[in-house]
C-alpha cells in the first residue's frame, strides 16, 4: 500500500477501535461488567477484518455487474441489428410481392383488352 492509503487505514483502525471501546464501556456500565484492552483490540481488529472482507466482496460484486451490464448491452445491440436486419428483408419481401402482383395485374389487363 502507498503511504496515504497506509495512513488511512491506520486511522480508520483507530476510530473502530475507539467506537468499540465506547461501545464496551456503555455495555459495561449497563451490565456492569469491565472489558480488559485485550478484548476490546480483538473485538476491533474482527471488525476491522470484517470490514475489509466486505469492501472486497464488494468491489468484487461492484466488477462483476459491470461485466454483466456490458454483456447485456451487446446482447441488446445484437438483438436490436438482428431485428433490423428481419424487418429489412421483410420490407424488400413485400416490395417484390407488391411488384409481383402489380406486374400480373397489369398482364391481365392487356390481354383482357386486346
Amino acid at each position: 500500500m502507498s503511504v496515504d492509503k497506509e495512513e488511512a487505514h491506520q486511522r480508520l483502525k483507530a476510530a473502530v477501535h475507539y467506537t468499540v471501546s465506547r461501545i464496551c464501556q456503555k455495555m459495561g456500565e449497563d451490565y456492569r461488567r469491565e472489558f480488559s484492552r485485550q478484548v476490546i483490540a480483538a473485538i476491533a481488529e474482527t471488525a476491522v477484518r470484517q470490514c475489509d472482507i466486505f469492501a472486497k466482496d464488494l468491489e468484487a460484486f461492484a466488477r462483476q455487474q459491470i461485466e454483466c451490464l456490458i454483456c447485456l448491452y451487446l446482447f441488446q445491440s445484437i438483438y436490436i441489428q438482428n431485428k433490423s436486419e428481419e424487418l429489412n428483408q421483410e420490407q424488400r419481401d413485400l416490395k417484390k410481392k407488391s411488384t409481383g402482383k402489380r406486374k400480373s395485374r397489369d398482364t391481365e389487363e392487356e390481354e383482357s383488352r386486346q
